[in-house]
């Protein structure tokens, strides 16, 4: 379910791919991959560092640089078997459970598909948005 205060109606998955399979270098394709982050309840640095500091993310506020995002979607572009990259970020207050973000990886072979997956996921959550949680001690 989206919540209402989000500022973007979440992209089809299915229309998506259909997209993507109707590409001129479909027929290369031996994979495509999806990943659809979403806002969680345990914060950020529980997760990643084990610091648990007793509180609970009620929502956040996302923000993201699109010309950076740009950047970076060409640098997925450059990498070996990489023909299809779609990237969807939300913005605005968000709460638990809605749409983070929606990519679409396509490539010709699994590592390639993986690799570039994480790389393009990793540079988003690294270089290109801003996520202040909105915590509530327990």
């Amino acid at each position: 379910m989206v919540n209402q205060n989000s500022k973007k109606a979440r992209p089809s998955v299915d229309e998506w791919l259909k997209e993507a399979k109707a590409h001129p270098k479909a027929a290369q394709a031996g994979m495509f991959l999806v990943h659809n982050g979403v806002v969680r309840e345990t914060p950020k640095a529980q997760v990643r560092q084990g610091m648990d500091d007793g509180s609970v993310v009620l929502g956040m506020e996302f923000t993201y640089d699109a010309a950076q995002v740009e950047v970076v979607i060409a640098e997925t572009y450059a990498m070996e078997g990489i023909f299809f990259v779609k990237v969807w970020l939300n913005e605005g207050h968000l709460e638990v459970g809605d749409d983070i973000m929606y990519v679409l990886i396509g490539g010709d072979i699994r590592p390639h598909v993986i690799e570039a997956l994480q790389f393009l996921v990793g540079k988003i959550k690294n270089e290109c948005v801003t996520e202040i949680e909105n915590k509530q001690s327990l």
